[in-house]
């Protein structure tokens, strides 16, 4: 469901607005308000996914409205003024409705408010997918993040991944591992061996020291390492 506001001092505007809203799906209306000030307090302690907002408003405009709310929300812009559509959209805004405007006019801006919100879902579901990793412990599956992982050691077909929390025993080989860390911190110094650089306490040129552990670096791979500790010094 779609936390919607609106932010319209004229009652007519409201009455309207309410009722396209009520005539629609996915969007719950939690919030009426006569001016930009009065909608801020109250978006301190209650997030939503849409604002219905007029330009024209007592005290604080829509305009000014949008250059101090944070985190913005979808803005749906409800005004009878033209002019103001170029600057609008230096906001992001994601329509202007211009009054009077019909139920189907408004549910397509409603539609573009879903598209984009879809959208938005999708790459908090990829952030989450970029920072942690399910494995398969016995029966179970767990997930550890990525940054939690101090190094990865090959043990036979299995391979060891010690966080830093505990260790776990993985029946993947270290190749799976290269292709699932990111590029930024982790690096491979050994056949058997990966790390992630930002657990290094100390290292030599054929030694890294991670939790007290030393970690052998194989000669084709000190290239590598360096290139990685290099750019992490930069």
């Amino acid at each position: 469901m779609i936390k919607s506001i609106i932010i319209e001092d004229q009652e007519p505007a409201q009455r309207i607005l309410k009722k396209y809203l009520s005539d629609t799906n996915d969007v719950e209306l939690i919030g009426v308000f006569r001016d930009a000030l009065s909608a801020l307090d109250f978006l301190k302690q209650n997030p939503v996914d849409l604002i219905f907002l007029d330009i024209h408003l007592p005290k604080l405009s829509g305009m000014d409205f949008l250059s101090v709310v944070s985190p913005r929300p979808q803005i749906i812009l409800t005004t009878a003024f033209t002019e103001y559509a170029i600057e609008s959209y230096e906001f992001d805004v994601t329509d202007y409705l211009l009054k009077p405007f019909s139920f189907e006019r408004f549910i397509k801006a409603v539609y573009k408010v879903k598209k984009q919100l879809a959208i938005e879902h999708v790459d908090d579901k990829q952030e989450e997918l970029d920072k942690n990793i399910l494995i398969k412990v016995g029966h179970d599956h767990v997930k550890i993040a990525f940054a939690d992982i101090m190094y990865i050691k090959a043990d036979g077909d299995y391979t060891q991944v010690y966080t830093n929390q505990k260790r776990f025993m993985v029946l993947q080989s270290l190749k799976y591992w290269m292709d699932k860390v990111p590029n930024k911190n982790f690096c491979q110094i050994h056949r058997s061996c990966i790390i992630n650089a930002a657990y290094i306490q100390k290292f030599t040129s054929n030694t890294v020291y991670i939790a007290d552990e030393a970690l052998p670096v194989g000669r084709v791979y000190k290239k590598s390492f360096t290139d990685l500790f290099e750019k992490l010094s930069q």
